[in-house]
């Protein structure tokens, strides 16, 4: 069996330094839900991938946990630190901390428990990620803290039974699992592209689009596309205590993510109960609206995490009169 690698991306251009909400953030809406989910707190997002830089500024307290899979740093299990920027950049979408400066993520109050399992090379074994996805399963907090989320911004060309297997046990237990859709796309919706576990019926599969809501020109298009997001130049964390802009459907997975961290504390406050993952999708799917493409390209759309609210406030005002 081939290697599960980081999907391809395009990295635009790395910054010293920068300060503002970046325009992804805003597209998706997620300031509007800050508040009433209390920006994610207790959110708990285990991220798959190259690491993370543990002691960006930007992700200051942000990290719950994490483990090494990979034969990096002769194979040290505590050693989760990101040797090639990729999941660095993924985590600062998620969860980078509010303070003013850098970045700000989708949900800046969300945990991130870190599991590398991809090598600095950005490729990895697909054991690796079943061992990681099985471990996020197991993995509970210092507060009781249960992962609700898993984000996985790679993928391969081979389908394969035990990974299969691993996500649907997590989605199970009520894990949401959200994964990129792969950027082998040739512009052409009718022409399919799979890659995995993207492109397993059970796990949240999210392409992109970039900020004037046009579909990428790179994302894979295919039956099992649920939504997209923001997915060119995204501006986020990177190593070395920088900033990256970065395009590639592994750009646009995080922000559905940290769309989830938000919505979980916001509606099982609502309901007064805890939501199955099930649920968790239907909720998710009700936020997102319609681009104008075929569904194999946008699936149910661009997510969209304010649109119940204004939806509510339109019929209530609407009553009222």
């Amino acid at each position: 069996m081939s290697e599960m690698k980081l999907i391809p991306y395009r990295t635009e251009e790395v910054l010293e330094s920068t300060s503002e909400i970046p325009k992804g953030v805003q597209m998706i809406e997620a300031e509007d839900l800050w508040v009433d989910s209390d920006r994610g707190r207790g959110s708990v997002v285990a991220v798959i991938d190259t690491g993370c830089q543990l002691d960006h500024p930007d992700l200051k307290g942000r990290i719950i946990g994490g483990r090494n899979f990979t034969s990096d740093y002769d194979s040290d299990p505590e050693n989760y630190a990101d040797n090639n920027g990729h999941g660095t950049h993924v985590a600062g979408t998620i969860a980078a901390i509010e303070n003013g400066e850098g970045v700000v993520g989708v949900a800046p109050e969300a945990s991130l428990l870190v599991l590398k399992v991809l090598k600095g090379s950005g490729s990895g074994e697909y054991q690796w990620i079943i061992d990681a996805i099985e471990y996020a399963i197991q993995w509970s907090g210092p507060d009781g803290e249960k992962v609700r989320i898993i984000s996985m911004s790679l993928g391969g060309p081979d389908d394969s039974e035990e990974l299969h297997t691993v996500i649907k046990k997590a989605v199970d237990q009520d894990i949401s699992v959200v994964c990129a859709a792969g950027n082998e796309g040739d512009g052409r919706p009718s022409t399919p592209e799979y890659g995995y576990p993207g492109a397993y019926n059970e796990v949240i599969q999210v392409g992109a689009v970039d900020e004037n809501r046009a579909l990428a020109d790179f994302t894979n298009t295919n039956d099992e596309i649920d939504l997209v997001a923001p997915g060119v130049k995204v501006l986020s964390t990177y190593i070395e205590g920088k900033y990256a802009k970065l395009s590639g459907t592994s750009m646009a997975t995080p922000h559905v993510s940290g769309g989830l961290a938000l919505l979980i504390p916001l509606v099982e406050k609502q309901f007064e109960r805890h939501m199955t993952e099930a649920e968790i999708f239907s909720q998710l799917i009700k936020r997102t609206t319609p681009l104008g493409y075929k569904k194999c390209a946008e699936g149910n759309g661009l997510l969209t995490l304010a649109l119940v609210q204004k939806l509510e406030d339109l019929f209530s005002t609407y009553i009222n009169n």
